[in-house]
């Protein structure tokens, strides 16, 4: 359903605001603000568009050996599960 949002326009210049203005900021002119609704649409999620997915045991998906490349830190090698992976991306705060 669409949901109605009210702007006012300025009549001489095309200024937007959120609220009446008695005077436009932009063009200094008296009075020339009008209101404009405008509708945004709201999309809400339907069952019917969702795939329906089955939750799986932890232990039913198989791990897959991958190419690792050490950073050359010991320690951050460690944490990383042997070091980087092609394609990943890690985050680091020193």
């Amino acid at each position: 359903m669409a949901k109605a949002k009210t702007i006012f326009v300025c009549s001489e210049c095309g200024n937007e605001s959120a609220k009446w203005l008695g005077k436009c900021p932009a063009c200094n002119n008296w009075n020339t603000f009008y209101e404009q609704k405008i509708e945004t649409k709201t999309t809400k999620y339907s069952k019917s568009n969702k795939e329906r997915v089955e939750p799986k045991k932890l232990s039913s998906y198989q791990s897959e050996e991958t190419i690792r490349t050490s950073t050359g830190f010991e320690e951050l090698d460690r944490v990383l599960g042997g070091g980087l992976v092609k394609g990943s991306l890690i985050l680091l705060r020193w």
